[in-house]
């Protein structure tokens, strides 16, 4: 199941900025997670809303590093630009999300494999406005929260495959907003009262390809190869871009991103689920109306070995020969 202790303690600083009149206010740190917004804002009407999700990790030496994090503030940029919101800068979200995790450094767990520091900035439209256009104004904050694991880790769990959609064929799936994950709460609350992980979604135009599970990218080994879902419905996963890199430089595996049909689950040696939460989690079983595939029943080689080499490199264990790792300076 889902660590239900994940990322819900309370701490102590709150990252606040505001975008009026076509320009970005001072940014504030406040011990308050409050905000006001008007009742018609666009963000409670018409999730006209993004975020992101990465994490600070502690290392043995006691410093604090980042992950691949402009590679969130280019994501986030993308959702923005698609929601017509305004854009932030490399230098405006590094600032925000390093500055908070700094003055909360004290709730970042001690060096442990499975525990880090969650970080979520988002954006939200506000300020008065009930007809269906763009906000006159906006919110951004960041908060963050110490975390274990999402999902059971080397544990390899059952997990539903569903017909319900994530997202459109043409839609919002490519970008982290809001309405891509509300939609499927209902689905993987349903799912895990069965006994299932999670949920994967098929592709929504055809329900006959893998698209991705509920919070997490799919990706499987077979004949050598890292294989992963191409849909323009998925979210791309800075993870799996990394394990594909890893797959390759390292492992010399051959790398694929193509259309996988229904019907090639079978074919795989192993099958994992790849995400910021996730993190590097295998598929023990996949189920589809009265078919269930087996896959392990432990984590297969080649995904222990993608996922400890991704780890090593986040928890500054190894040499970062790709300059993955920033660190924030206290």
């Amino acid at each position: 199941m889902a660590n239900d202790a994940f990322g819900f303690q309370i701490v102590d600083q709150y990252y606040h900025q505001y975008y009026i009149e076509g320009e970005w206010q001072s940014p504030e740190f406040k011990s308050s997670s409050k905000i006001n917004i008007a009742m018609s804002a666009t963000s409670l009407h018409y999730g006209q809303q993004v975020f992101e999700g990465m994490k600070a990790f502690r290392r043995k030496d006691g410093q604090i590093q980042l992950f691949r994090p402009l590679e969130n503030a280019k994501r986030f940029r993308m959702s923005c630009r698609r929601m017509m919101m305004p854009e932030i800068s490399d230098d405006q979200f590094m600032y925000a999300v390093t500055e908070t995790v700094k003055r909360n450094a004290k709730f970042l767990p001690e060096y442990d494999l499975l525990k880090s520091l969650y970080i979520r900035p988002f954006m939200i439209g506000i300020g008065h406005n009930l007809g269906l256009r763009p906000a006159p104004a906006y919110f951004f904050g960041v908060f963050v929260a110490p975390v274990g694991m999402y999902l059971k880790g080397d544990s390899a769990g059952k997990f539903l495959i569903v017909d319900d959609d994530r997202a459109a064929p043409n839609g919002t799936g490519q970008f982290k907003v809001g309405g891509n994950y509300g939609g499927a709460i209902k689905i993987q609350h349903d799912a895990r009262n069965l006994g299932f992980e999670d949920v994967l979604f098929l592709d929504p135009a055809t329900h006959t390809y893998l698209d991705e599970f509920g919070g997490a990218n799919i990706f499987g080994i077979k004949e050598n190869t890292y294989v992963t879902p191409f849909s323009s419905s998925i979210l791309k996963s800075i993870t799996n871009d990394t394990l594909k890199i890893l797959a390759k430089d390292v492992f010399g595996l051959d790398v694929m991103e193509t259309k996988i049909p229904l019907t090639d689950i079978e074919t795989f040696d192993e099958i994992g689920a790849c995400g910021t939460a996730a993190s590097v989690t295998p598929i023990g079983s996949l189920t589809y109306q009265d078919k269930t595939y087996h896959i392990s029943n432990e984590i297969g080689p080649i995904t222990k070995k993608l996922k400890q080499l991704l780890l090593d490199i986040q928890y500054g264990n190894i040499k970062d020969d790709y300059g993955f790792q920033v660190y924030v300076t206290l």
